[in-house]
This record gives structure tokens, sequence and C-alpha cells, in this order.
């Protein structure tokens, strides 16, 4: 059957250069990410209730919301928080491989529900459902060296020049800011003046209901048989201080007016002062950008750091940007090893292959049918919709070692009917091929067998082992099919009947030959002896085996495990809480002091400082963090490991501060940080206070524990 390939040379090589090809096709447009999207699908419902405390955003909102939500279809759990500035937020996590398009429009619907049981103040500002991961895959800030542009200003610019174009990046979840300094009318009340007069607080909103809106007043003179037809307009909702400050509140029967300006001082402000922000001691200001689920995080970085540098040259004078995060850094780095490696190896086994067949023809065609075999792998990871990552790149590593074994079958099994005194190259590679054909088959599929079945695993540490093991198995497959067609035709066109070469000069290459060969046969001599010393006595080598076997115990039960390694990502984020009920200018001096203590670390290149929010603690004026970026690796000799136990020791002194300094993680979607967590639920019905005693006392316990660094 196959003897046609040797018979037709050029119909092996067609079908070479197709799976070539095809590969090179599917390099070009497989995305490329750092691992495969193993993260379930959330989806996120925030509101906000200005003025409420989190007691009554966790009774009012957060709770009815929770109530129609929960049990939406594939939903696996949901978590919840309510902080003092108004903010609720709900995250629903899906079963994984959950259409997120589809979770999201299930989620909005639940929402729909419970729209008429919440307050009319959260319905009126809205209540926002979006897909999106939980961690941030890129962190970037705009600062200013001009004082003159403050956060408010930095803000609003970006909310209108950056944040929209980043958000059309496909892929693209959310984008937000760490603040709300919008700019919003300011409407500082004078109690005692109002008291005066006998107002409320409620009397100055149903002025600014009454009075500061958008209106249709329609048109005079239609059909009226006048000359002149004319379309009314209306002043609209009001712009500046001036104009509020004309909003009228109260007239007397005597003509007198009483307006806004008279109770109030009226200002551009900011919707909210609770967070301070700065970077690298400038006035700043620094934005997430989050993922949705499936989209992959290379391009979604790419896209968004465009439009930034599209975005960055209409800037105003003085005004700049920096990255602090970047998952693709640790990416691109880790890619280039990995190619590099790839490289190394097929180097490695090329050398190794020539030294063994020690003719320069006979290692071409092994080295030929290696790069068949690996860049056709890439097609078919097109269509089984998997991405060039560290998993299916190490996976190739690997399979070099092993596709170039049939060829070397082949090329060894033509040789040795050359040696037998085959006058013709083709007669000894069709011969050849009919004893070993079969043999060839069946070592393929007895590799496959090996990696297929690791592919039915499921859950998220199922994805990993699918596409190592369909990598593995789809290029040993096409190294079968080379070496059933263009390894033979090859063996056929290029190998030549042996010669007694005993009177030709030996040169260098010879002469290393000789010696490798004598070398090697002497290493094959003692072997088969020491195999010969172990059949006589068999029970030192059920001794040894059970020896490996305790020790593979042992190994297997002493050795750190893990889902993946923590990765050095070349920056560092903190979480800083300070006891409740601390004043934002408190917080403020606490975190600067730490932020300053982070800039004199020498790999720290630049910090962001936040006031008011922080990465696990939540909103609040007693939180705060401190975000890190980390020279190049290239430029520093410890890794963020190191870096992160000396920040803990040198703020260690700082005891008015819970402060915890952590990487980012290493998979994307999986928390804001590396480790794990947890959640606690209370099912007492006890109060608030009782559970946050028993959560430090548990906190506590497990701080103790040798191998948690931190909780």
């Amino acid at each position: 059957m196959f003897k046609k390939f040797i018979d037709r040379p050029v119909l092996s090589t067609v079908i070479s250069i197709i799976i070539l090809i095809l590969g090179v096709l599917g390099i070009i447009t497989l995305p490329v990410s750092q691992y495969p999207e193993i993260a379930p699908p959330t989806v996120q419902v925030s509101a906000s209730y200005q003025g409420a405390n989190a007691d009554v955003v966790m009774s009012s909102v957060v709770v009815p919301l929770e109530e129609q939500i929960n049990g939406v279809e594939d939903m696996t759990y949901m978590t919840s928080s309510a902080g003092n500035d108004g903010s609720a937020t709900i995250t629903i996590n899906f079963k994984l491989g959950t259409n997120p398009d589809l979770a999201a429009v299930n989620v909005q619907n639940r929402v729909a529900r419970a729209t008429s049981l919440l307050p009319a103040e959260v319905t009126r500002a809205g209540v926002i459902t979006a897909k999106r991961q939980a961690s941030n895959v890129l962190i970037f800030s705009l600062y200013s060296d001009d004082p003159a542009y403050d956060q408010k200003f930095l803000q609003n610019y970006a909310e209108i020049n950056i944040i929209p174009q980043i958000k059309r990046v496909t892929g693209v979840g959310d984008v937000s800011a760490f603040g709300q300094s919008i700019y919003t009318m300011r409407l500082w009340l004078k109690p005692d003046v109002m008291a005066a007069y006998g107002l409320v607080p409620s009397d100055v909103n149903a002025a600014l209901a009454d009075q500061n809106i958008e209106a249709a007043p329609g048109q005079i003179g239609e059909q009226a048989a006048e000359s002149f037809q004319y379309t009314l307009k209306y002043t609209g909702r009001l712009k500046d201080e001036s104009q509020f400050g004309d909003i009228i509140i109260r007239t007397g029967t005597n003509g007198e007016i009483l307006k806004l300006k008279d109770i109030a001082r009226i200002e551009m402000g900011a919707q909210s002062y609770a967070s301070s922000i700065s970077f690298n001691g400038k006035p700043g200001l620094g934005f997430m950008v989050n993922q949705t689920a499936g989209s992959n995080a290379k391009e979604v970085i790419e896209g968004a750091l465009n439009a930034v540098k599209a975005a960055e040259l209409d800037f105003p004078s003085g005004v700049k940007y920096d990255v602090l995060t970047n998952v693709n850094d640790f990416l691109d780095a880790s890619i280039e090893k990995v190619l590099h490696t790839l490289v190394e190896a097929f180097i490695l086994v090329f050398i190794v292959v020539f030294i063994f067949l020690q003719d320069f023809k006979s290692t071409l065609i092994p080295a030929i049918s290696v790069p068949v075999a690996i860049v056709g792998t890439f097609f078919f990871l097109s269509l089984f919709g998997f991405t060039i990552n560290l998993l299916t790149l190490f996976a190739l590593v690997l399979a070099i070692g092993i596709v170039v074994d049939d060829a070397i079958v082949v090329v060894e099994a033509v040789h040795s009917k050359l040696d037998q005194g085959y006058k013709s190259a083709k007669k000894a590679t069709v011969d050849a091929m009919d004893e070993i054909t079969g043999a060839i088959i069946s070592i393929t599929l007895v590799m496959a067998a090996v990696f297929v079945p690791v592919s039915f695993i499921s859950g998220s540490s199922g994805v990993f082992f699918k596409q190592f093991g369909l990598t593995l198995a789809i290029a040993i497959i096409l190294s079968a099919v080379n070496a059933l067609t263009l390894s033979p035709a090859l063996c056929a066109l290029l190998l030549k009947p042996h010669k007694d070469d005993h009177h030709e000069k030996k040169g260098f290459m010879k002469r290393f030959y000789a010696a490798f060969n004598t070398s090697f046969e002497t290493m094959t001599r003692k072997y088969k002896g020491s195999v010969y010393f172990l059949t006589k006595r068999k029970w030192m080598a059920g001794l040894g085996l059970l020896a490996f076997v305790v020790a593979l115990v042992w190994a297997m039960n002493t050795t750190p495990k893990g889902f993946v390694p923590n990765e050095d990502l070349g920056s560092i984020m903190s979480d800083i809480s300070l006891p409740p009920g601390t004043s934002q200018e408190r917080t403020n001096e606490v975190i600067t002091k730490i932020d300053s203590i982070v800039a004199t670390v020498p790999e720290v290149r630049l910090t962001l400082k936040v006031i008011g929010r922080a990465m696990i603690s939540g909103s609040g004026s007693s939180y705060g963090m401190v975000i890190a970026r980390l020279k190049p690796w290239d430029e520093r000799k410890r890794d963020v490991k190191t870096i992160i136990g000396e920040l803990f020791a040198k703020t260690a002194n700082i005891k008015e501060a819970k402060i915890i300094f952590f990487a980012p993680p290493t998979i994307q979607g999986f928390g804001t940080g590396g480790g794990f967590e947890f959640q606690l639920q209370d099912k007492t019905g006890g109060t608030i206070q009782d559970f946050s005693n028993i959560s430090n006392q548990f906190l506590a316990a497990l701080n103790q524990r040798p191998e948690i660094q931190y909780a």
C-alpha cells in the first residue's frame, strides 16, 4: 500500500508541503496566551445608593438583587459586597464552558425582576450588568507634571478621550478608575440658614427635580394660518454654578424670592471625595482593564495599549501615562524562552542523530521530518480551538524527541538492508518498509493512546491536560504520516549502497566515528554485563524496584503541590487596611509612609498610591493600596518573592495598619492575587460583629501555619 509513496516521491513531498502550509496558516491565525482559558465566566452586577452606609446598601440593594439572581442557569455561586460609599457589587460565577454572553443576558433578566424592589435613587442611577473576569490584565496610570491638572481633571479627561476607545477593543470587559472624581455640581447646604427658613434637604431635591430638567416644549404656529412657525427651545439641564444658584426654592407673598445660592455654597467638584491617588508623588489616576471570559488576553492588552498610545498624541502638555501591570510582559518573555528551548531541542536532536547515524544524508531525513510534524501540529490546534500557550509549546518541545523516532526507525531499517548487501537504495527501502510498517503504526497508536485519555479530564485542570495531551498526540500521528510517506521517499533518493572503505584515508571525522563506536560498544558490553548480573540475582532487581517505589511515594508526599507555579510577573500589589472609622487623612499619612518605603527598594521603578480603595478589603476611608512596577527581569537579580519578603520586613514596624504584599495571579480570572481564596458564610444568624470576631480568629490561626505566608 505504501509502496506508491516510494515510487512517487513527488506525491510524498506534496503531502508534506501541504501539511507545512496548513501549519503555517495555523501559526498565523492562532491566538497567543500564557495558559489556556480555564477561568470560569463571571458576570458582575453593580449599583450605587448615594449617601447610604453599608448596612442600608446590603439590606435594600444587595439582598433583593441576590434573591432574584440566585439560581440563574449554570450558576455555581455568587459573592457580594457593600461599601459605606453606597456602592454595591455582586459577582456571579458560572460553570466552566458557559457562554458568557448568554450568562450576562440571563443575569440581566433576573436583575429586571428586582427593579421594583430597589430604592428609587438606585433605579434612577441604574443597575449595571457586565461580563468580566475578576483579575486585571492591565493597570496603567495617567499622571501630570503640571499641578494645574489634578485628579478631577485627569479622570474627566480620561472618561471622554481614553476610556471609550479602550472599551471598544474586542475582549475588554470593563475599564474602571481608582476613584470617582467625575465632575459633579456640589451643593454644600447651610444648615443654620435652612433652619431659619424652615427648609429640609427634600425641599432642595424637589426644586432640583422641578427646574433642572430636559423638556420638549413643542412648536407654535403649526397649522395656525400664520406666516411663521417656531420650534420652542428650553434651557434644559443647568450647566454652571450661576445657573444652579438661580434655582428658586421659595417665593413670598410680597414677591420675595429665595434662591439656592442663598442657602447653599455651590461649586463644580467631584462626584466623590472618598479617594486620593498619586503616581510617584505626582497627581495621578489609575485605571484597571478587565477582559471578558473567552477573550485573548494578549490581544486585549495590545488593543488597549494601542488605544492609549493613539490618545497620547492629543494629551495636554505635561500629562503622561505609564504601565504598572501588563500580563503581556511576562507572556512575551515566557514565549520567547520556550521558542529558544524549541530551537535548542531541535539542534540537540540533530546533533545526537548525526553522531549515531554518522552520515549527513541519513541525518537530513529525520531533520526534515521533525519540522513537518511540529509545524503541521499548529493547524490542528487551530481546528480544536486551542491557543499557542506555554503548555502547547512545552508539548511540542517534548514532541521533538518523540517524533524523530519514527524517521530514525525508517533510516536504520534501510541501512540494515544496505549492510546486508543491497545495491539499490529503492529496493532496500521497499523491503524495509514491508517489515516495519506495522511496527510504526502500532508504535504510533500506543503512544497516542497514552496521551489521548487525559483529554477527557473535566474541570479547569482538565483543560490543561487536554491541550497538552492532544498536542503531543497530534504531533506523534503526523510523525507517523511522515515516516510512512516522506521518510521512505527520501531514503530511496538520498541513501546510497554501502562501500568497502578499508582503504580510504581516515580523516578527523572518520577517527571520531571510530572512537565513538568503540566507546559506545564498550558501554554496551558493560550494560549487558550488568543485566546478566541482575538476571542471576533477581532479588536485587526486585529490591531496587521496591526502593524506587518507596522513593516515589516519599517524594509525592513531601514535594509542595500547586496548580501552577507562582511566577514573577514584574509587579507587586498590596492591600492596606486600618481600623474601621479611620479618617481619610490618617489613612493617607500611613499609606504615604508605606509608599516611601516601597520606593526605597532598588528593584522598584514606579509606584501608584491609592487612598480609599484596596484590592482585597474594598472601598472605604480606612483602606488603601500601593502598586509597584518592578524593573525588567534582566535589570534585577532578585525575584518578586524575595522583594515581597523584604517589604514585609521593612513595614513590620507599622502597627496601626494591616499590610499585605502579594504578586498578581499567574492565571488570569482566578482572583486578584496568587495563592488561593475562600469565603466564610455565617449560617447562625448572628451579628456582623460576632462574625467579624470569628473570622479574625480564624485568620490568626491560619497565619500561624508555616505553609501560609499571609492570610
